[in-house]
């Protein structure tokens, strides 16, 4: 195998979360006389973590005003920690290729700007047979991806060099993520994003399927 330790973004890259990010936004949104958005417009809002959402989610003026965006993230977790998994599911092929990876003794982590609690609690549900390295989403205090920091915690965990590692992500964050920590990384084209923003990011091999995403790591 070319690599020791594989990384994982969570959201749009191993589980399709955007129903319930969407559906808790619109919660917020309708409660406070909002205007709701599209799926397809929330695609382009994730990615930043829970404030950024919100933030991207409501009118210019009132996200400028810090107290109420504090209120609105405060309403959203409330609400998403109760309705997290209504819509989520993995993405076709990618339950089969953790067990795989695992099974050849590559090891698998996930890095995630969702907050901790969520990011556990989505991967104990769906991938909950899977031995991750290290879960590691966003804690109070610790800096959001695109900051290397979130991999160099996973490397240090995993006791792997970084040239025998890859990042897998959906967005051109994940991308810069794993620019800046200094190790490969990979594309999927069936996340929030289109390849388009993956390849600005710098990607030099972005995927449409999680078998050509198998195919590439088996290389």
């Amino acid at each position: 195998m070319k690599y020791d330790l594989v990384i994982f973004d969570l959201d749009g890259t191993l589980l399709n979360t955007i129903g319930d990010l969407a559906a808790s936004v619109d919660y917020v949104m309708r409660s406070r006389n909002l205007p709701e958005h599209t799926d397809a417009e929330y695609r382009q809002m994730v990615g930043g973590g829970i404030k950024r959402l919100v933030e991207r989610a409501l009118p210019e003026d009132l996200a400028q005003d810090e107290a109420y965006v504090e209120e609105c993230v405060a309403q959203f977790r409330r609400y998403y920690v109760d309705n997290i998994d209504r819509h989520t599911e993995p993405y076709d092929g990618i339950h089969s290729l953790l067990a795989e990876l695992r099974a050849c003794g590559v090891k698998v982590a996930v890095a995630s700007n969702k907050f901790q609690y969520g990011t556990d609690r989505l991967v104990a549900k769906f991938f909950g047979d899977i031995d991750f390295v290290a879960i590691e989403g966003n804690r109070e205090g610790a800096p959001l991806k695109p900051d290397p920091q979130i991999v160099h915690n996973i490397l240090q965990t995993a006791n792997v060099n970084p040239e025998r590692a890859i990042m897998v992500g959906d967005s051109g964050i994940d991308i810069r993520t794993a620019r800046a920590a200094g190790i490969e990384s990979v594309g999927v084209a069936w996340g929030f994003r289109f390849a388009e923003e993956l390849y600005d990011a710098g990607a030099t091999k972005v995927v449409s399927t999680s078998s050509q995403l198998r195919n590439l790591l088996f290389d």
